[in-house]
C-alpha cells in the first residue's frame, strides 16, 4: 500500500483543498450538508478572531497524490487556563475509512501537541463552543442541525479503537413544533412573569435588536460559563458574531425575556431549517447559492433551536419556560411542523425540561472523546 504523507497547509491554494475535501468525500451522503466556503475561509483564516488566544496547524493527508483526509490541530491556551487542562484539540476532522490514514492524522495532532507541553488530547472541537464540535455516536443516518458536524460510523469507530475514552455527552431531540402549550404551562409562565416582573421583548424592526444583541452575547457567555469547557466570548469574538449572524435572523424566532429595566435575563433564538437550501448551495454563495438561501428564510416548516439560556442568578426558577413557550408560538403561527433542538449535555436543566415538557423524540447522541498523550 502506498504511503501517507501528512503536509501542513502553507498557501490559499492548500487551504482551499483542506475545506473541499468533505464536499467530495461526502457527496453522495443525504444527510451531509456542505458549510458555506466564505465561513470556513473566516473560522480558518488568519483574520479569525479567536486565534487571539488559540494557536493551530492544519494538515491535509496524500496518498498517491489523492488527499484522504484532514485536520486541524488547535490549541486553545483560555480554555486551557480557566480548566486547569493542558490540552490540544482536533477539529476540521475527515478522512476516508482507512484507519491508517485515520492514525496518521492524529498522530500529527499529538505531535504538535506535545511539542507545545500538552498532555493529553480531545475532540473533535473547534476554536470556541460557536464552532461545530462532536461526533454523532448513534443513528448516523439521522437529520442534522446546520450547526452541528457530520460524521459517519466509521469515525467513532476508529477513535474508540485507538483508545480514547468518552469526556462528554449530549443529546438532541427532534418534536412536533405545532403541539399547543399546555394550559398549565401558560399559567405558569403568567404567574413567573408578575412575581418577578419580566416581559418578553416583541422585536418588529431590525435596529430594534441591535440593542439586545450584546446583551444575548453576554448572556450566552454568563450561562454557559459552567458547562464542559465552555469560555467566555471575547469582545472581538462577539462583534465578529453581531456582524455576521444578526443581520440575517428572522424576528419572529427571537425570544429574549427581560426584567423591569429591561436588562437580559433569558433568551431562546431558532433559525428556519436551512440545511437543503446549503445542499443546493453547494457550499457556495454565488452564483446561485444565495438565492436558495434567502428562499429558505422566507419559506420553510421546520426550524432549528439553535441557542438558549437563563442567566445564573435567573436560574431555577421557571423563566427557561417562558421563552419555550414563545418558540412553540411562534412555530404555530408559521405553520412550522417540526422543530429540532441542538445538541444538550445530557444531565442539564435543557435535557430534562425537553424529556418532561414536550412531546419529544431522541434525535441522535453526540459525544467528544480525549485521552493522555
Amino acid at each position: 500500500m502506498a504511503e501517507i504523507s501528512i503536509i501542513p497547509v502553507a498557501s490559499r491554494r492548500e487551504l482551499r483543498r483542506f475545506i473541499a475535501f468533505p464536499n467530495r468525500l461526502f457527496k453522495n451522503v443525504v444527510s451531509y450538508i456542505p458549510p458555506l466556503n466564505r465561513d470556513e475561509y473566516a473560522l480558518l483564516s488568519h483574520k479569525n478572531p479567536s486565534l487571539d488566544h488559540c494557536s493551530r496547524e492544519l494538515f491535509l493527508a496524500y496518498r498517491n497524490g489523492k488527499i484522504v483526509g484532514r485536520v486541524a490541530a488547535i490549541i486553545n491556551r483560555s480554555v486551557n487556563d480557566t480548566w486547569h487542562k493542558k490540552a490540544v484539540r482536533f477539529g476540521w476532522f475527515d478522512f476516508i475509512e482507512d484507519y491508517d490514514v485515520f492514525s496518521a492524522l492524529l498522530d500529527v495532532v499529538a505531535d504538535y501537541g506535545r511539542r507545545n507541553g500538552m498532555t493529553e488530547i480531545e475532540g473533535p472541537f473547534g476554536f470556541t463552543d460557536m464552532d461545530k464540535e462532536c461526533w454523532v455516536t448513534d443513528n448516523f443516518d439521522a437529520r442534522q442541525n446546520l450547526s452541528t458536524l457530520y460524521n459517519p460510523e466509521y469515525y467513532v469507530r476508529f477513535i474508540e479503537r485507538a483508545g480514547f475514552d468518552v469526556r462528554c455527552r449530549w443529546q438532541q431531540y427532534s418534536m412536533p413544533a405545532s403541539q399547543p402549550v399546555p394550559d398549565k404551562v401558560a399559567r405558569i409562565n403568567n404567574l413567573i412573569m408578575e412575581k418577578y416582573h419580566l416581559h418578553v421583548v416583541r422585536v418588529k424592526h431590525r435596529k430594534d435588536i441591535y440593542p439586545y444583541a450584546y446583551q444575548f452575547f453576554q448572556a450566552i457567555n454568563e450561562s454557559f460559563k459552567d458547562l464542559y469547557d465552555f469560555v467566555p466570548m471575547t469582545q472581538r469574538e462577539i462583534d465578529v458574531y453581531v456582524k455576521e449572524y444578526i443581520p440575517y435572523v428572522n424576528l419572529d424566532f427571537v425570544q429574549f425575556v427581560v426584567d423591569e429595566n429591561d436588562h437580559l435575563v433569558a433568551f431562546g433564538l431558532s433559525i428556519p431549517d436551512l440545511n437543503a437550501a446549503y445542499k443546493k448551495a453547494k457550499g457556495r454563495l454565488f452564483p446561485f447559492g444565495w438565492y436558495h438561501i434567502l428562499r429558505a428564510f422566507r419559506h420553510f416548516d421546520t426550524i432549528d433551536l439553535l441557542l438558549n439560556g437563563v442567566l445564573p442568578e435567573w436560574q431555577k426558577r421557571g423563566v427557561h419556560s417562558i421563552y419555550y413557550s414563545e418558540m412553540n408560538l411562534a412555530a404555530i403561527r408559521y405553520g412550522v411542523h417540526t422543530a429540532f433542538t441542538n445538541p444538550q449535555i445530557i444531565g442539564n436543566e435543557a435535557v430534562k425540561i425537553w424529556e418532561t415538557q414536550y412531546n419529544t423524540t431522541p434525535l441522535n447522541q453526540r459525544a467528544i472523546f480525549g485521552k493522555p498523550l
